[in-house]
């Protein structure tokens, strides 16, 4: 009798993701990393031994609106290498809050991979054909995306409220305050920073100028705000130095919402105009009299002025740097018409021996590294590269954008065909479905709108193209008959000098050393 042999079916990944409202909450019992994994690994025994632990992946204190969470992506790159088929859960939620990008994963990228997807709480499972759960996940997909955004407006507000009222409720407090230990929203000043900025308001008072108090911060070992609260080696700068004399909060003046997200989405900073801030006085104990601080703004050491375009610009400006102390270097125009090279880090802090001047004759630099990518570009095969612009220009720029758009645009529409089935078998209100489908609808338009404007780039950038043109381009590039600051960025990644002028090009495609004396 020939003994049955056990096969495993599933190698199974258990996903636990914690965000970061749950976090704020102490990690609340029900929605605990502990309380899932135990839920999710009691599921996976009860399954049978077909099924297989691989491993379980967590990310504690991570928004549900962004996907590039470390463990997440460590198991999709496990499911691409073949050692995880099967995927579960606690909710649809733990997956993500993104309608779109869940929609994604759950009703393409997995069955593409042959991934079976299970939400134990949600009751579903992608392998189970005759599941009616299944049907309503986009549906639940897209009320925990509203769900974040409407968290997102919640914090937004409660946060703005906070701020109008004097509360503190930024990150990183200004060097000379703390938080409160009674009380996180309110600052408080710490006697060991505030001599330090009492130091540099004195010395601002008495007529000093910024690169002088710098450099008396620098040799008297005054440390900085990154040395005191974090350990990291650091120097004072002439920036920082005006950032501490024109701030209010050293007035008992709370200046917030300067800068804001651009969405609950997407997570970058960008600056508000200052109508938006939210100004409010005596919020705190001051460090600096009123009266002191104003004088100090009427000061030329702190006024602001609009920059000036460069009088010279140069072929390699923005590509130069020491080698020693990776810090940029100047180009200085000399009364003969030449240009010299000085280390800016030595130029600001001489007297602190960081570097040396890394003096250099920029003209004879310019001349020969000209000279060395015209050498290399002697072989390159042009008619090989023009071919390749024909064949890749629109394809690349526009195509990709394109694909991606009508893939999103097509799974709303998918969505909204079947919330509208959903409303006709009563399982959502009409309410709730005039409610989800007019998002879904704004989505919808936007999209396409931005599918026409790609789509008539796309259009005008096939029409521009011509075999002429592109010779004419290749054939500039290639011989650099009109070299520019723009071009040379492109080739070059950046040049290092060294101290006893050995040169180090970098070059956005390969690295050669190249060495020459004055």
């Amino acid at each position: 009798m020939l003994k049955k042999i056990k096969r495993i079916l599933y190698k199974v990944a258990l996903y636990i993701r914690l965000s970061k409202e749950d976090v704020d909450k102490g990690y609340d019992e029900s929605e605990s990393i502990t309380n899932q994994k135990t839920l999710l690994t009691e599921y996976l025994k009860n399954l049978g031994w077909e099924y297989e632990l691989y491993d379980i992946y967590i990310d504690p204190g991570y928004t549900g609106t962004n996907f590039n969470r470390p463990d997440f992506q460590r198991m999709i790159n496990d499911i691409k290498h073949g050692k995880v088929n099967m995927v579960i859960t606690k909710d649809l939620s733990r997956l993500g809050r993104d309608y779109i990008e869940t929609g994604e994963y759950i009703e393409k990228w997995f069955p593409e991979n042959n991934v079976r997807y299970i939400s134990v709480t949600d009751g579903i499972d992608t392998f189970s054909t005759n599941n009616g759960n299944n049907d309503i996940a986009p549906f639940k997909s897209i009320l925990n995306d509203m769900y974040s955004k409407d968290l997102s407006k919640k914090i937004r507000t409660a946060l703005h409220t906070m701020q109008k009222q004097g509360k503190w409720v930024g990150g990183k407090t200004a060097l000379g305050y703390v938080r409160d230990a009674n009380d996180k929203n309110k600052l408080v000043i710490c006697e060991k920073e505030a001599k330090i900025v009492k130091t540099i308001f004195n010395m601002a008072l008495a007529g000093n100028s910024l690169s002088t108090i710098k450099n008396y911060l620098n040799e008297n070992h005054i440390p900085t705000a990154n040395q005191i609260r974090y350990n990291r080696a650091s120097f004072w700068e002439n920036k920082s130095i005006k950032n501490i004399l024109t701030n209010k909060v050293y007035i008992g003046v709370s200046e917030q919402n300067k800068r804001s997200r651009i969405s609950y989405k997407n997570r970058k900073l960008r600056p508000n105009p200052i109508e938006e801030w939210h100004i409010a006085l005596n919020t705190h104990e001051p460090i600096i009299q009123q009266k002191d601080f104003e004088a100090i703004q009427k000061m030329v050491i702190v006024q602001k002025y609009e920059q000036n375009p460069k009088k010279h610009s140069v072929l390699l400006d923005g590509l130069l740097f020491c080698y020693e102390c990776k810090h940029k270097i100047g180009i200085k125009l000399r009364p003969d018409g030449h240009y010299d090279m000085i280390c800016n880090n030595y130029r600001r802090n001489s007297k602190l021996n960081l570097c040396t001047s890394h003096g250099f004759n920029y003209n004879k630099l310019e001349a020969t590294i000209l000279e060395c990518i015209r050498n290399l570009f002697v072989d390159i095969d042009s008619k090989k590269i023009e071919l390749t612009i024909l064949n890749s220009q629109t394809k690349y720029d526009y195509q990709k954008v394109l694909n991606k758009l009508e893939s999103e645009i097509n799974l709303i529409y998918s969505n909204l065909d079947k919330m509208y089935i959903d409303k006709l078998n009563n399982k959502i209100s009409e309410d709730m479905y005039d409610r989800v489908s007019h998002k879904l609808k704004d989505d919808i338009s936007e999209k396409e709108e931005q599918f026409q404007e790609v789509k008539k780039l796309k259009e005008e950038s096939h029409s521009e193209n011509n075999d002429e043109e592109i010779h004419k381009l290749v054939k500039e590039f290639l011989s650099l008959e009109k070299p520019t600051s723009e071009l040379m960025k492109v080739i070059i990644n950046r040049i290092e000098i060294h101290q006893d002028k050995q040169v180090d090009i970098i070059f956005n495609f390969k690295k050669l050393n190249y060495f020459f004396n004055q």
